[in-house]
C-alpha cells in the first residue's frame, strides 16, 4: 500500500501509512524504509527524510545496503552531498548503484572536482562506470573552462563503448553545448541513431546560447517534420532566437503551431511570445497575447513590462509593475531590470533612482551587474558621468567589464576624454587583451585630434583587427 500511494504520487498518506505501521508496533522491513525514503526523495521533504532516517538507524538498518542505496540517492536528488557522503562512507563495500548516486550527486552540485576524484576511486575499487557513471560526471560540465575534461569523459565513453548508449549521447550534446563547442555536438548527435526530443532540445538550445539563431531554427524545423510533439521548453528556446533575429515570419509560423497543438494557455510559451513579438517591432500582438493569459505570473508580466520598455512606452510599463503588485505577485531581478531599461529609454532619472533603491531596502534585491549597466547608461544619457563614475566606484573590485564598457560609451557620447581614459585604463587592467573598448577609446582619442595616442593605441590591439562590412537586411512580413 505505501508503495502504491508511492507510485500515485500521494505521499502524504504513503507517509500516513508508515507512521501507522510505527504505532501498530508492525516492525517496517529494509524494503519499507526504502520505499519511504525515496517518497521523501520526491516529495522534497528533507525534515521527514531525516525522521525516516533516525528510525532506519535505531531498528539497526542503518548499514543496511539497500536502506543505505535508497539514503544516498535521496540526499543526492535533494542536494544534501555532505548527508549522502556520511551515509556512503559508512558501508562497507558500496556497489556500482552507490557510487553513481554520489558521483552523481557531487557533479549536480557543480563540485565536479570531488565529482571527478570519486570515479578515480571507484576505479580503483575496481568498479566498470557504465552509463550513468559518465551520465553523473557529464553534467558537472558546466562551461567551457572544463571542455578539456568533458572530451576526456567523450573518449572514456567511446572506449567503453557507451557512446552509443542514447542517454550518454544526449548528455554529450548537451555537454558541448554548454561549452559552445557546437561542431563537436553536431558531431555527436549524428552519430546517435534516434535523438530523442531531449538530445534534439540540447542541439537547438545550444545554436540558440551560441548566437546561431538560424541553425536553431532550422533544426527545430527538421524536428518538427519528424512529427515529434514538440515540448514548451523547446518553443520558448526556439521563439527567444527568432527575438534575437526580430524576424517576424517564423515567429508567427510557431505561434500558428502552439495555436493548433493548445500550447497557448502555457505561460512559458505566452511570455517567450510576448518577448518575441516585442523585441520584432509588433508590441501591439505582444499585448493581445499578454491580455488572452488565462494565467499570468512574474515571468509574463516581466516579459510584458520590458516590451513597453524598449519601444518607449515607460508609463505603460510602471503601470503594469503596479498591477502586478495588487495581484500579491512580487518582482524578481528580472522585473527591476525592465524597469530599469524602461528608465532609460525615456530618460526617466528621477524613476530609475527610486526604483534602484525600492529594490533593495523595500524588496531586498541584491543589485546584479545588469542593474548597474542600466543606472550609468541612465545618468550617463543625462550628464551626470561624476555620479555615474561613483556608483562604479562603489561596487567591489574588480568592476564587472559590462558595467564600465558602459561608462566608456557615456563618456564618448558626452565628449569627457579624460574620464573616458580612466574607465578604459581600469578595463585594460583586468581585460589586457580586451580589444573592443581600446578601438572605443581610439575613437574618442581622434574626436579630440590626439592622433599620436591614437596610434599608441592601436599598436598595443592584439590580434588583427577587421570591421564587419555593412548588409542589407530585408523581410517580408504578414502586416
Amino acid at each position: 500500500m505505501i508503495r502504491a500511494f508511492a507510485k500515485a504520487r500521494r505521499f502524504s498518506s504513503a507517509i500516513s501509512l508508515f507512521r501507522t505501521m510505527l504505532v501498530d508496533d508492525i516492525k517496517p522491513d529494509n524494503y519499507t524504509y526504502a520505499c519511504v525514503i525515496r517518497v521523501c526523495s520526491d516529495s522534497f521533504d528533507f525534515g521527514m527524510l531525516r525522521v525516516v532516517h533516525g528510525s532506519a538507524v535505531s531498528v539497526g538498518l542503518g548499514l543496511d545496503p539497500i536502506c543505505c542505496s535508497a539514503l544516498v540517492s535521496a540526499y543526492s536528488k535533494l542536494g544534501v552531498v555532505r548527508g549522502a557522503r556520511r551515509v556512503f562512507d559508512g558501508i562497507v563495500e558500496p556497489d556500482l548503484v552507490l557510487w553513481n548516486s554520489l558521483i552523481s550527486a557531487y557533479g549536480g552540485s557543480g563540485m565536479w572536482e570531488i565529482g571527478i576524484q570519486m570515479f578515480s576511486s571507484m576505479r580503483l575499487a575496481g568498479k566498470k562506470p557504465d552509463g550513468f557513471t559518465l551520465a553523473g560526471l557529464l553534467v558537472g560540465i558546466a562551461d567551457s573552462s572544463l571542455l578539456s575534461i568533458g572530451q576526456g569523459l567523450h573518449g572514456l565513453s567511446q572506449k567503453s563503448g557507451l557512446d552509443s548508449d542514447s542517454h550518454v549521447g544526449s548528455l554529450l550534446v548537451s555537454m558541448y553545448s554548454r561549452c559552445k563547442c557546437m561542431d563537436s555536438a553536431y558531431r555527436v548527435f549524428c552519430s546517435i541513431f534516434d535523438p530523442d526530443l531531449v538530445t534534439w532540445s540540447a542541439l537547438i538550445a545550444g545554436y540558440s546560447q551560441c548566437g546561431e539563431y538560424q541553425k536553431a531554427l532550422l533544426f527545430f524545423r527538421k524536428l518538427n517534420m519528424k512529427s515529434k510533439k514538440l515540448d514548451s521548453v523547446l518553443i520558448a528556446t526556439v521563439l527567444a532566437s527568432i527575438a534575437q533575429m526580430a524576424n517576424i515570419l517564423p515567429g508567427c509560423e510557431i505561434h500558428g503551431y502552439v495555436l493548433r497543438h493548445g500550447l497557448e494557455s502555457d505561460v512559458k510559451v505566452s511570455s517567450a511570445l510576448i518577448d518575441m513579438y516585442s523585441k520584432c517591432g509588433f508590441l501591439h500582438l505582444g499585448t493581445c497575447v499578454f491580455r488572452i493569459m488565462p494565467e499570468r505570473n512574474i515571468i509574463s508580466y516581466n516579459s510584458m513590462i520590458l516590451a513597453y520598455g524598449l519601444h518607449g512606452c515607460a508609463s505603460e510599463a510602471f503601470r503594469m509593475f503596479d498591477e502586478m503588485l495588487e495581484k500579491g505577485l512580487v518582482p524578481d531581478e528580472g522585473t527591476f531590470s525592465a524597469l530599469l531599461c524602461a528608465c532609460c529609454h525615456a530618460g526617466l532619472v528621477k524613476d530609475g533612482r527610486e526604483l534602484f533603491r525600492r529594490m533593495k531596502d523595500e524588496f531586498n534585491i541584491k543589485a546584479r551587474p545588469e542593474h548597474y549597466v542600466y543606472m550609468v547608461k541612465l545618468l550617463g544619457g543625462v550628464g551626470e558621468l561624476e555620479e555615474a563614475y561613483n556608483l562604479t566606484q562603489s561596487l567591489p573590485k574588480p568592476v564587472d567589464r559590462a558595467i564600465l564598457g558602459a561608462l566608456l560609451s557615456c563618456c564618448d557620447s558626452c565628449g569627457n576624454s579624460k574620464l573616458a581614459e580612466t574607465v578604459a585604463l581600469q578595463i585594460f587592467k583586468s581585460n589586457p587583451a580586451d580589444n573592443v573598448y581600446r578601438v572605443m577609446l581610439s575613437n574618442i582619442y581622434a574626436g579630440d585630434g590626439r592622433w599620436d595616442d591614437v596610434k599608441k593605441l592601436r599598436d598595443k590591439m592584439v590580434g588583427d583587427q577587421k570591421k564587419m562590412r555593412g548588409v542589407s537586411w530585408i523581410e517580408g512580413s504578414y502586416y
